[in-house]
């Protein structure tokens, strides 16, 4: 009989299919550039220069190269152990510190003014009009007025392709005296690194402490470092992370005051939705937590929290519908429009690869073997129906719900056609969800995975000029 420990799946041929899953990942992301290059080398309808990334070659080397070489030998060497028998507060400190390094380290390969202070003030970014803010309620009223291409004082892409919360986030920090693309940059580093922080908590609530001692590794290395060293789509993907976490925390009565904790994530997933339009669907993991802690109790508190939010928007005169409808119309008039489908809609998976890492491939590997095995639990109803108590389920069988609820999510987002290259960036907020994946691999193996997942981000970052 199949087990759901991954102690005892040691010694089982599942590391045979391990393997097989990361070749196939290998040959998903090889297809993905022999295929791209050829489509964009003869139509140019990519709209990439080095698909399936939106980069250009550019070997180079940079100040954050040493750094990142010595943070990746020294987590690969000594994070396992550590992770396992540092203090739980110890650990949650050490991971935030070690991602928040990794990050930087990786953005500064690329120099502090290129890959850093300047990443959020090019043309499309945030920052190129925070002028247009200073009277807020006015150009909240107007904000859907300059979406589409054509109008008079359009928006820059990511302001467009955006609500007007992610915007408004770095007019705030120029208010306080935060101005500038420096500060942008580490706002986003220091606050979107503590998504690690928050899916560490919401593993051990859900699962158990000893998978989320294991994925830390994987969580503060993440390849997915490439692209959060400087974009706003990390720290989008933090306050979705705490959202996440805080509803685990109210479900699983992990708290002294369950009702504020839920209210707290309904909050942050209110303000979630006016990051991004597209991270509404991470509605699918918040329910997976709901299901995996057998309770609907914090379900009103955390609806009134995620009220609050887009009640403010909407009393301020922002429109989220209608600005959404403007924003289908504005892609497609852009890049949206020209790039082809057919091509994305398995590309945008290799993107997911590289971001992810290989060890991650092989993590959703096993939680889709699990899968099966915990619906059938959760069906029959065995154990005791206590709410907040995730009995019956074994640990690998929790974690792998979570993780595929995430993959559910990250595919409706894939095939709505809204995410047409780029995922490596925007998909950030779903990705963190598949890196615990990794603590379900064989621990003996953990630190030959780390090294699978790490060096292709490595070159990445040393080959390539991402633009993020």
């Amino acid at each position: 009989m199949r087990t759901a420990d991954p102690e005892n799946a040691d010694r089982h041929p599942a590391h045979r299919h391990d393997l097989i899953a990361a070749g196939a990942g290998v040959l998903l992301v090889t297809a993905a550039v022999l295929i791209g290059h050829a489509v964009q080398n003869r139509t140019g309808t990519l709209q990439v220069r080095w698909p399936p990334l939106l980069a250009s070659w550019d070997p180079h080397l940079g100040p954050g190269t040493p750094a990142a070489l010595t943070l990746a030998v020294l987590v690969i060497a000594y994070g396992p152990p550590l992770a396992a028998r540092l203090p739980w507060r110890g650990l949650l400190a050490a991971a935030w510190a070690g991602s928040t390094a990794w990050v930087f380290s990786m953005a500064l390969i690329d120099g502090w003014y290129r890959g850093v202070e300047r990443r959020l003030t090019t043309k499309h970014e945030y920052l190129r009009v925070i002028d247009r803010f200073d009277d807020i309620p006015a150009t909240l009223r107007d904000f859907t007025n300059h979406i589409v291409i054509g109008e008079p004082g359009n928006w820059p892409a990511h302001v467009a392709g955006h609500p007007p919360g992610a915007t408004l986030t770095f007019v705030w920090l120029d208010r306080i005296g935060l101005g500038g693309g420096a500060w942008a940059a580490v706002w986003c580093v220091v606050l979107g690194s503590s998504a690690v922080l928050a899916a560490l908590i919401t593993v051990r609530v859900l699962a158990d402490e000893r998978l989320a001692r294991r994925a830390a590794p994987f969580l503060v290395l993440a390849p997915a470092a490439v692209w959060a060293g400087v974009s706003a789509d990390g720290y989008f993907a933090a306050v979705t992370a705490w959202s996440v976490a805080l509803l685990a925390l109210a479900a699983t009565r992990r708290v002294r005051f369950p009702a504020v904790a839920a209210v707290g994530g309904g909050l942050l997933f209110g303000w979630t939705c006016y990051l991004s339009y597209g991270l509404g669907l991470m509605a699918a993991v918040l329910l997976a937590v709901l299901v995996l802690a057998r309770t609907a109790r914090p379900v009103v508190p955390f609806l009134l929290g995620a009220l609050v939010v887009p009640v403010a928007f909407t009393l301020a005169g922002f429109n989220w519908w209608t600005a959404y409808h403007l924003l289908v119309e504005r892609y497609y008039q852009g890049a949206g429009g020209v790039r082809p489908y057919a091509y994305w809609v398995w590309a945008n998976l290799a993107c997911a690869v590289l971001a992810a890492g290989l060890a991650a491939v092989a993590g959703v590997r096993r939680s889709a073997s699990y899968a099966p095995g915990a619906v059938r639990a959760l069906r029959t109803g065995a154990g005791a129906p206590r709410a907040g108590d995730t009995a019956p389920l074994a640990p690998a069988q929790r974690l792998a719900l979570l993780v595929v609820a995430t993959l559910v999510a990250l595919l409706a987002a894939d095939l709505s056609g809204m995410s047409k290259a780029e995922t490596e960036r925007i998909w950030q907020p779903f990705l963190l969800w598949l890196l615990p994946a990794a603590a379900l691999l064989p621990a003996r193996t953990a630190r030959y995975w780390l090294v699978a997942s790490v060096v292709p981000a490595l070159l990445i970052n040393h080959l390539l000029w991402t633009g993020w």
